[in-house]
């Protein structure tokens, strides 16, 4: 009934005279007179709105896998989230944002090769914007399609050269780091206000701490042994029975020693993208000169990368870092990073910088 109100409304408005008359003069309203029934944007609106909620619901699926730290939704998932925002452009095909979404959708899916085409089809319907030249520049780049990555980077430049200086930044701070060795123990000692960082790690179902964040809690009591004037931050914030892994992990410390006023927590941090955005300012407020970063060896050279972008942006100016890896798997294995880890750093590295991932309300996350 309200729908037959609503179109009878609509038809009668429509059939009004199509001018206005200003002081006597008739001015056509041809322009404001809709070609097609305005009444199916409605329906439209209705679609899309449930698509992207439907989007959501996939997305936040209780279902994930975890890995040395790092949380990820399922790929099915993933698939459902994709296919979701697709079928929301085809509806309206001027939301670029759709594109870029699903794009990312695939990114964390790890099918570089079909984001990338997303992107590609977005660029054909808003060629000069920013961030969809950013992202191809630094995944073309992650494929090895050096020819197609410089032609993305050079028209940022022409564009905005201050993007580009910092795409460029990013992906030199990237290489830089995968080619450190990894080190299970210092190489030196370092002077001046230093830190130790130790990421958490995904607590057991019934709130207590898993083993591979047990033996990073070990590292760090030793290398709080060797350095006594470093400040200890431990950051963790995903709860479980009402128990953080910061909280956890800064009890552990004090129960094997540690004093409580060395150690500051991060109770908030749900990835290692927010331990490194949360952590940098208190980095930044206590001056630090350099930190060492502490986490399982397939995850370090990510957290190292993540912190060095976060602490760009926020400082404190001139702070270095270094890491020391607790063996989830034999350092031998992990010279050279797999793709699926090369990945995480770029991925991250960009949400790290402030590219949020999906930006098609209600599915928004950096």
């Amino acid at each position: 009934m309200k729908k037959n109100i609503i179109s009878t409304l609509i038809a009668s408005l429509l059939c009004l005279s199509s001018t206005i008359t200003f002081a006597n003069t008739s001015v056509p309203l041809q322009s404001i007179t809709p070609s097609t029934d305005i009444t199916q944007y409605t329906t439209k609106r209705q679609v899309v709105n449930q698509l992207l909620t439907d989007a959501l619901i996939a997305f936040q699926s209780p279902s994930r896998i975890s890995h040395a730290g790092f949380t990820a939704k399922m790929p099915s998932n993933l698939e459902i989230v994709t296919s979701r925002l697709l079928k929301a452009y085809k509806l309206e095909p001027y939301r670029t944002d759709l594109l870029i979404s699903a794009a990312n959708a695939q990114i964390y899916n790890g099918n570089v090769d079909r984001a990338i085409a997303l992107f590609t089809q977005a660029q054909t319907v808003a060629p000069n914007d920013i961030d969809i030249l950013s992202y191809l520049a630094v995944w073309h780049n992650f494929k090895g399609n050096n020819a197609a990555s410089i032609k993305q980077m050079t028209k940022l430049a022409s564009l905005n050269p201050g993007r580009q200086a910092d795409i460029e930044h990013i992906i030199n701070t990237i290489d830089h780091i995968v080619a450190i060795p990894l080190k299970s123990t210092p190489l030196k000692s370092y002077n001046g206000n230093t830190a130790i960082v130790t990421l958490g790690y995904a607590l057991n179902p019934d709130g207590t701490m898993n083993d591979i964040l047990i033996q990073r809690l070990k590292k760090t009591l030793s290398l709080a042994k060797q350095s006594p004037k470093a400040l200890i931050i431990v950051t963790g914030g995903m709860p479980l029975n009402h128990q953080t892994e910061a909280k956890l992990m800064a009890d552990w410390l004090i129960q094997h020693g540690v004093p409580q006023q060395r150690i500051i927590e991060d109770n908030y941090a749900r990835s290692t993208v927010e331990n490194a955005l949360y952590v940098s300012y208190a980095l930044a407020r206590h001056n630090i000169d350099h930190a060492t970063i502490i986490s399982s060896a397939s995850h370090v050279r990510r957290g190292q990368t993540l912190f060095d972008i976060a602490s760009w942006q926020t400082g404190p100016r001139g702070i270095t870092f270094d890491s020391i890896s607790v063996a989830d798997k034999p350092l031998s294995t992990l010279v050279i990073p797999s793709d699926k880890e090369l990945l995480g750093i770029y991925r991250d590295a960009l949400r790290t910088y402030g590219m949020w991932s999906y930006r098609s309300y209600p599915l928004e996350q950096r």
